[in-house]
């Protein structure tokens, strides 16, 4: 909500038209978004520290691409909390006494930043392609005159990707 109001105020063609505030709107769209997504996907999964694997996660997708991704860190966020859920499940009544607090710190660290590269080299461009696939069949339809198909990627895509990103 916070960033469709600040666009809607603030971009060029908003109600009050600031440069210096409108520059919100991209790092907004492109990280903090995404990374909402991510870390809120990973809580569902796999709890406060699916949280924060979710949201390292899905920095590696939002940098190994050049749009912002937002199917990208639904991907990356429920991969991030099922990673550290299943790695918890694993070493639950294995550590001992005292060393909880390093092992659980270091193994969210060392997961995050594995998934982190496997996001950036393939989740990422891999969401980038399939976006640009559906973005040449839109284009393709409107270009060939069947615009009423044209909401067969569209609306899906809205739902999917934000309303307003999509506008």
């Amino acid at each position: 909500i916070a960033w469709g109001i600040i666009t809607a105020l603030f971009i060029p063609t908003g109600w009050l038209p600031n440069e210096t505030l409108a520059k919100l709107v991209g790092p907004m769209i492109t990280y903090l978004l995404p990374l909402l997504i991510g870390y809120t996907g990973g809580k569902l999964v796999g709890g406060e520290r699916g949280g924060v694997v979710g949201a390292i996660t899905t920095m590696g997708v939002i940098v190994g691409a050049d749009m912002p991704m937002f199917l990208g860190s639904m991907i990356a966020g429920p991969l991030g909390g099922y990673c550290i859920k299943k790695f918890d499940n694993w070493v639950d009544g294995k550590i001992k006494s005292g060393f909880e607090m390093l092992v659980n710190n270091f193994s969210a660290g060392i997961i995050g930043m594995i998934l982190a590269i496997l996001a950036f080299l393939g989740i990422g461009p891999a969401v980038e392609v399939l976006s640009k696939i559906l973005a040449a069949g839109v284009n393709f339809m409107v270009a060939h005159d069947m615009l009423p198909l044209a909401s067969i990627f569209v609306e899906p895509a809205k739902i999917l990707f934000l309303n307003n990103a999509i506008n």
